[in-house]
């Protein structure tokens, strides 16, 4: 749980305010126009973004950040063209749930010498399975939950989450996301071909301290979790080289709505602004180790050695302000967030701080830059269209915060960090 001082801060409810509900679906009330009138002062890199604001399936969320006379926080959220039941593919936004699920049921287990820090294997029993036992990039050459955790929130890994998403279980990752209150469907594990029986059945996992065995977990199963609607997009996709003149059927895929991203990283930033219901029971300290890697750069990691390894240039995977811009990130600047692309969706959430200048804000987004309508073809237009609108929006709403008058301006220095090495960025 949150220590004590924490405890004693004041929260808000995380309800929506405008929300209501047309045709069986939720949407946000758009009356308050900021974004698309912030956006419409540069119509040459947005006005037609704006027009094609369904075809694209543009969501974006902004909330601005004031605080008061002792620091704390208040929240106002602006939508532009916001549904949280249209659905998108979340991609890798869903590794940053599992991570705080992961390390609360590490915490709630109550074993001595069990901890995020604890080498951690796991064994293939069952059709689909991979087994682990080593992981070269960490600095003891062994897996545990910590060095995952890292590798997800730095470099976005597959294969980390995969583990992590097998540590929980199909069925209790669900439950407990539920049970918080959060509209989440984690359905399967990234980058692996496997069945709906498949992805229900985990790994039998094994901790390991000293060559002694401090927690077995078997394989876990369960009953399947619904899909909910049918979702069928597009109008065909490749399997195995041919082109199905199809729809994609997105029914058995994760589900993982903008508003719940932007809730979820507010219970992670802010805690105590939140309804405990909706809290992650981790320690201070596993809060801070996860906010310290959503902000750390690859060019300041030893391991994995992402600073030597040109793949991970300063901003990867900080699309909103940067997209796929390799150039060094202002000294100052950071920011914490998790963000996802696959088959034409590009996905941003993230919490934004800028220590020089005073300024905070949250901002998350998605765009669907795949026109044609085909998937699994590998021709999606993140150059042309969702790196640049990303890009884009983050730098139009930190230059609009950067002129935006505070009563008051936040102290930030619960958000500084000893990064792992220096870089200059």
């Amino acid at each position: 749980m949150l220590g004590s001082s924490l405890m004693k801060k004041w929260f808000l409810s995380f309800a929506c305010v405008g929300l209501f509900i047309s045709n069986g679906h939720c949407q946000f009330d758009q009356n308050d126009n900021l974004l698309r009138d912030v956006m419409l002062r540069d119509p040459e890199r947005f006005q037609y973004f704006i027009d094609h604001k369904d075809s694209l399936e543009i969501q974006i969320i902004y909330t601005q950040i004031n605080r008061d006379a002792n620091n704390m926080p208040d929240f106002r959220s602006f939508y532009f063209n916001v549904d949280s039941s249209r659905y998108f593919y979340p991609a890798s936004t869903v590794k940053l749930p599992i991570v705080l699920l992961s390390l609360e049921k590490l915490r709630q287990l109550q074993i001595k010498g069990l901890d995020k820090f604890t080498p951690m294997f796991s064994d293939s029993v069952f059709s689909g399975h991979v087994t682990v036992t080593n992981d070269s990039t960490s600095e003891t050459g062994l897996p545990s939950v910590a060095h995952y955790v890292k590798k997800i929130l730095i470099a976005s890994d597959n294969a980390a989450y995969n583990r992590l998403y097998e540590f929980m279980g199909q069925k209790a990752a669900n439950e407990l996301l539920r049970r918080k209150g959060y509209t989440i469907r984690l359905l399967h594990r990234l980058e692996r071909s496997l069945t709906p029986n498949e992805n229900r059945h985990t790994e039998a996992i094994r901790f390991v301290d000293k060559d002694a065995v401090v927690y077995s977990q078997p394989m876990l199963s369960g009953d399947s979790i619904p899909a909910g609607d049918i979702v069928l997009k597009g109008v065909g996709y490749y399997k195995n080289d041919t082109l199905i003149h199809e729809p994609f059927d997105f029914s058995y895929k994760n589900f993982y709505p903008l508003t719940e991203q932007q809730r979820v990283l507010r219970a992670l930033i802010f805690p105590w602004t939140v309804p405990v219901k909706k809290r992650f029971n981790i320690n201070e300290e596993d809060r801070r180790y996860v906010l310290k890697y959503m902000s750390q750069l690859p060019t300041e990691t030893l391991f994995p050695a992402y600073f030597s390894d040109t793949i991970y240039y300063p901003a990867y995977s900080k699309f909103l302000m940067f997209a796929n811009r390799k150039d060094a990130i202002p000294p100052g600047l950071r920011i914490f967030n998790k963000a996802g692309d696959a088959y034409g969706y590009l996905i941003d959430n993230a919490y934004i701080i800028d220590f020089e200048h005073k300024i905070e804000f949250m901002l998350s987004a998605v765009i669907h830059a795949n026109t044609d309508g085909i998937y699994n073809d590998g021709k999606y237009e993140y150059m042309t269209l969702g790196y640049p609108f990303m890009r884009n929006l983050g730098q139009l709403i930190y230059n609009h915060e950067l002129k935006r008058v505070r009563l008051r301006k936040p102290n930030l220095g619960e958000f500084t960090f000893t990064y792992d090495r220096e870089s200059s960025h």
